[in-house]
């Protein structure tokens, strides 16, 4: 059973940064996606960045391109979210989520329809 578990959420300042972590276990994820969305109260949870487990590919939303780095560390199992020059916007609960289908189907999903597994979330907040 692949377990993932968020850290490093918190409070910061307009133009602040922080740095999301997703430890995973259970499985080895040489085949999956792995990424991060965020969900904003009355909101739906949107896409905010993927990694391809395999080759380090990123992807990144168009909101958080140039602000925001994904990163995994193979040696770890862990996937990480740099995120600088935050803006109250950015402001959620953000959730790691992996997809174990990405390599059979050649994927790199944006849908959170698409991710099988889930963490429990890590509320960040972002004052002006």
């Amino acid at each position: 059973q692949v377990q993932l578990a968020e850290s490093g959420g918190g409070l910061v300042q307009a133009g602040g940064s922080l740095r999301l972590s997703c430890a995973a276990s259970g499985r080895t994820f040489s085949s999956y996606a792995m990424a991060w969305f965020r969900q904003a109260p009355g909101k739906e949870r949107e896409f905010v960045a993927a990694v391809r487990w395999s080759d380090g590919n990123t992807y990144y939303a168009d909101s958080v391109k140039g602000r925001f780095t994904i990163s995994r560390d193979n040696a770890k199992n862990t996937v990480y979210l740099q995120m600088n020059s935050l803006k109250p916007e950015d402001t959620a609960v953000y959730y790691c989520a992996a997809d174990p289908r990405s390599r059979v189907y050649s994927r790199i999903s944006y849908s959170f329809y698409d991710y099988e597994y889930w963490g429990q979330g890590t509320q960040v907040t972002v004052s002006s």
